[in-house]
């Protein structure tokens, strides 16, 4: 499984894994407080290629999920099997 740091021409991608060919990637933030940390979280993954699942992390217990990005509550994600 290797670990690495996205760069796009108009952003960054937290974490991109790649776990033998299966790849996904994940935006983290402490809370989408507002529409400009919404925007900021979702809208890096505008420019990604490819269909490889998208993750945005956060505290928040409200589910964000949109337009096929999924939104996880940090501890849930962790607790996660």
């Amino acid at each position: 499984m290797t670990y690495i740091f996205g760069k796009l021409d108009n952003g960054e991608i937290d974490f991109v894994v790649d776990d033998f060919g299966k790849r996904f990637y994940i935006q983290v933030a402490d809370y989408l407080s507002s529409d400009e940390v919404i925007e900021r979280e979702f809208g890096a993954y505008k420019n990604v290629p490819d269909n490889f699942p998208k993750y945005v992390i956060t505290m928040d217990k409200m589910d964000y999920s949109q337009n096929g990005i999924i939104h996880k509550n940090i501890i849930d994600w962790l607790l996660e099997k």
